[in-house]
């Protein structure tokens, strides 16, 4: 997920008109053809790095369906945690389909793929904070639901061209960044989990402790 960020900054950077958080959307990093937009604001578009940017959305796609599939341990049994890993999911594929389809080459499709984002991934980011097994720390999960709501009230903000003094680019980012922040917690906080539970094991496999108490150790 930090690629995305990364990436946005080198992306937007080469702009000879700077781009600006407010006024532009993240979509526009992605935009092929250097043009005049009208809608929904009007704004100057060229993107000199296009092509990195559509290559981050699609990795950053392809990282959430892939963190949404493997992450089974991390989740609770039932409907509810089953539901959120979907829809996470298909945010994940929005994310990929607006890096396939510039919103200025086939604007239906990635259309098709921010409302995905926006509306898949954060209802799923909703469902998360109850979906989420013990596993993961209880401010993470708590974090997911109250996130997921501002991204969705965020949204509709959005969509109603009510951006609150944030312009068109804060608002939407308000809808879109809680996913990749939590996200990037999450994965983050795994990774140090992993690394956590392997440095255990190697403890476990050099001590002089009988391998069956070893092995108790480390089921608890």
């Amino acid at each position: 997920m930090a690629q995305f960020f990364v990436i946005h900054g080198i992306t937007q950077s080469a702009w000879a008109r700077p781009y600006s958080w407010a006024r532009n959307n993240i979509s526009d990093l992605g935009n092929a053809h250097c043009a005049m937009q009208r809608e929904p604001e009007p704004r100057y578009i060229c993107s000199p790095e296009h092509g990195l940017m559509n290559v981050s959305f699609i990795a950053l796609g392809t990282l959430l369906v892939v963190g949404a599939v493997l992450t089974g341990p991390l989740w609770r049994r039932g409907a509810t945690a089953t539901v959120a890993r979907i829809l996470l999911a298909g945010a994940g594929l929005g994310f990929a389909l607006a890096g396939l389809a510039p919103a200025d080459v086939h604007e239906n499709q990635h259309v098709l793929g921010a409302l995905l984002i926006m509306g898949a991934g954060n209802i799923g980011l909703v469902l998360a904070g109850t979906g989420l097994s013990n596993n993961v720390p209880d401010p993470m999960r708590r974090a997911a639901g109250l996130l997921g709501i501002t991204a969705i009230v965020a949204l509709g903000l959005f969509l109603s061209h009510h951006y609150l003094g944030l312009g068109m680019g804060g608002m939407e980012r308000v809808a879109v960044f809680p996913l990749l922040v939590w996200t990037l917690a999450v994965g983050t906080h795994g990774l140090f989990r992993l690394s956590s539970d392997l440095g255990a094991g190697r403890r476990g496999g050099n001590s002089p402790v009988p391998s069956r108490v070893a092995e108790n150790d480390l089921i608890v």
